[in-house]
């Protein structure tokens, strides 16, 4: 089957283009058909599982190449190792259960085959991600991620918030892909090609030096903080709960924002070459997750609190694997990746199910507000449990999934105590907040009854993949019990953890922690021992900055958005006053130009032009009388020039041109000859009084 593994991501998008040009029109029938591709790739992507168990790990690498100029290549090509057959079946298994609880959440919405349509270009688009063999493949389906989610954010456009919404995401993650071209520009350069196989070893054979390693790592490393909403491009992936939640789902937990975790866990041999790039990965992720732990501790809509505990979570992940790549640099052995990669799989399963669980309460209450809500444990008998289920596996009660991968992300910061006192308080702040939000949501007394009394359980095509997710979000993570190490987990993820045998204590204190912010929140607000609202009146500046999500979309507001729409409204007005006045008095100067030639054309050219005319037809006028036909007249006028001529010839002789001294005086006597031989050729010699008659 993993020669056959292009299969599993093509399916989906066969399934995308079938519901594009032929299945539009059949709802029901395209979701079904997008429901059996996802189903026929998550089987053969299990098959691809086992298989690469069975050949212990051995990569299987098929490629093809598109262009070749000189020794450079580009190809397309396939990549199955160990973290890639895990990735193919988590994205399968998520995007399954997505797809069969959006046939419910999406029932009645006007654009539901449209729906399924995006859904399998989005996996599609993830799964090529997944098995890529080098970055240039890696960054086209990278690209596809973007544009995708961009649609299915989006997908409500109507709605400003979503369609607002989609912007930001699609805006902000590409300031991190600018980034990453820029390091996938600095590999090819240094090593001549893509491929992650000969990357790697020409990493190792110190072909980068150093600084420009460094920067190579960061630049790739930009495009995992875009992707998976790492400080400080973390402010778009709580906005993108404006999508439908079945988006939300997959979104934050199996691919898009996976996709970054997994581009940091497949560039590791990078990040290890540069232990300044591994400690700004760790510091990232660490940061990120603290301050998006604080916002959720505040907020009320039920969708937000989720994301803002993806991003946390996103920061484990990222948190864990910089650290292994810094300790490894150094020579140490840390369990960093193995726990990043192990926390990436179960988030992905327990993720899922509280934001499938959220979609179903908004399903049965009609609000996001966790405040409206209240006793609806006994309302939605399936949704509830499984969501409380999801919320005991983040926070990482004792035998869920959470727990153990948890466990492992905690001891990878050992060494680092600063990481180690901020994972904790994280894990904390974690079990608080989403246990807060259990609590206001599920127990107590409605305090709004006309939306408690409405409230029913979603129907099957929704309660079933919760009921799953709640079994994988449980035992998934068994994976991880030190007992089995060495064989399933630590195979899948090519690294040993931390623990050969049981930790106790860490699993004590990790215990602790976790049931401490449980504690916390059932005191506030289960038994109300502790009012939340004089709490947070007492610590009022740090619960508005909490509130206010660290002021950072004001911060860009100010820093980016604003000064961007500034130089925007200063280029339009330039645009409008400067080119635009520019072409505009251009056009009315030769306006101008051609009214002035066509006077001077009318009353300069055609006034000369008619004058001629008028002065031939004047002159004409005039001697039209000389032309009578009468020879007696023609005599008479011999005669006259005749003595004029005489005149002349005696007047320059003897008189030295005293008669005809210019031109001037010569054309003066003419005229008037020509006046006295006309009158005289009028008056002295009449016209005949015979007409000739008009021929009939």
């Amino acid at each position: 089957m993993t020669e056959h593994s292009y299969l599993i991501v093509l399916l989906p998008a066969f399934s995308f283009l079938m519901i594009v040009f032929f299945l539009r029109w059949k709802e029901k029938i395209a979701s079904l058909f997008s429901i059996a591709m996802i189903v026929t790739s998550l089987i053969m992507s299990i098959s691809v599982l086992f298989e690469t168990i069975a050949r212990n790990g051995e990569a299987y690498t098929a490629s093809f190449t598109m262009a070749q100029l000189g020794s450079f290549k580009l190809q397309l090509g396939l990549l199955i190792d160990p973290l890639t057959a895990m990735m193919l079946v988590v994205v399968t298994a998520i995007g399954t259960c997505v797809e069969i609880y959006s046939i419910g959440y999406m029932k009645d919405d006007p654009r539901f085959s449209r729906f399924f349509a995006y859904l399998s270009l989005f996996l599609f688009s993830m799964l090529g991600l997944v098995v890529s063999d080098n970055f240039f493949m890696t960054f086209i389906f990278w690209e596809l991620v973007g544009l995708t989610s961009y649609l299915l954010i989006g997908f409500w456009f109507e709605k400003k918030s979503a369609a607002d919404a989609c912007k930001k995401a699609f805006l902000t993650t590409r300031v991190g892909d600018l980034g990453f071209l820029v390091g996938l520009l600095l590999i090819m350069y240094y090593t001549g090609t893509f491929n992650y196989e000969e990357v790697f070893a020409k990493i190792g054979m110190d072909v980068f030096p150093p600084a420009m390693l460094t920067l190579a790592a960061i630049g790739v490393f930009c495009g995992a903080i875009g992707k998976s909403a790492q400080f400080p491009l973390h402010t778009w992936l709580p906005d993108a709960m404006e999508g439908p939640t079945p988006v939300s789902a997959i979104v934050h937990s199996a691919t898009m924002v996976a996709a970054g975790v997994y581009l940091t866990a497949r560039a590791m041999t990078v990040f290890v070459a540069s232990a300044d790039a591994s400690f700004f990965v760790a510091v990232i992720g660490v940061v990120t997750s603290l301050l998006a732990a604080t916002i959720a501790l505040v907020q009320v809509d039920i969708k937000r609190i989720l994301a803002y505990s993806t991003v946390s979570q996103l920061g484990y992940m990222i948190m864990a694997l910089g650290l292994y790549g810094y300790d490894t640099a150094n020579g140490h052995h840390s369990p960093g990746f193995y726990a990043g990669t192990f926390h990436l799989m179960t988030h992905a399963f327990f993720k899922s199910l509280l934001f499938m669980g959220a979609g179903s309460v908004i399903h049965a209450v009609h609000t996001n507000d966790i405040r409206d809500m209240g006793g609806l444990l006994k309302k939605m008998p399936i949704t509830a449990p499984t969501f409380l289920i999801g919320s005991l596996s983040i926070a990482g009660f004792p035998l869920t999934s959470g727990f153990f991968s948890k466990d492992e992300i905690v001891a990878a910061t050992f060494g680092h105590p600063v990481f180690t006192v901020l994972t904790l308080l994280i894990a904390f702040m974690t079990a608080f907040y989403m246990w807060r939000l259990c609590f206001l949501t599920f127990f107590g007394k409605p305090r709004d009854e006309h939306r408690y009394e409405h409230a029913h359980e979603s129907p099957k095509t929704m309660a079933y993949p919760l009921i799953f997710l709640a079994f994988m979000a449980v035992f998934v993570g068994w994976t991880g019990i030190p007992a089995l190490s060495h064989g399933f987990a630590s195979f899948v993820f090519h690294a040993e953890p931390y623990h050969p045998h049981a930790d106790w204590m860490n699993y004590i204190v990790s215990s602790i922690v976790g049931l401490s912010g449980i504690g916390l929140a059932w005191l506030m607000y289960y038994k109300r021992k502790i009012d939340p609202d004089k709490l947070a009146e007492r610590f009022k500046p740090i619960y508005t900055l909490f509130w206010n999500k660290w002021y950072f979309d004001e911060l860009y507001d100010i820093i980016i958005v604003k000064p961007i729409l500034a130089i925007g409204r200063f280029f339009w007005s330039f645009d409008a006053n400067v080119v635009d006045g520019a072409v505009n008095g251009t056009a009315k100067v030769t306006l101008l130009w051609a009214d002035l030639k066509w006077w001077f054309d009318r009353w300069i050219v055609d006034g000369a032009v008619n004058g001629c005319g008028w002065i031939v037809r004047a002159f004409g006028s005039l001697l039209k009388y000389i032309q009578s036909g009468r020879m007696q007249f023609y005599g008479l006028f011999i005669l006259f020039f005749i003595v004029a001529a005489g005149i002349y010839k005696f007047e320059s002789a003897y008189l030295n041109g005293w008669i005809f001294t210019d031109f001037l005086e010569v054309t003066t006597l003419f005229v008037i000859l020509i006046g006295f031989l006309s009158y005289f050729a009028k008056t002295i010699v009449p016209e005949s009084t015979t007409k000739p008659k008009r021929e009939e």
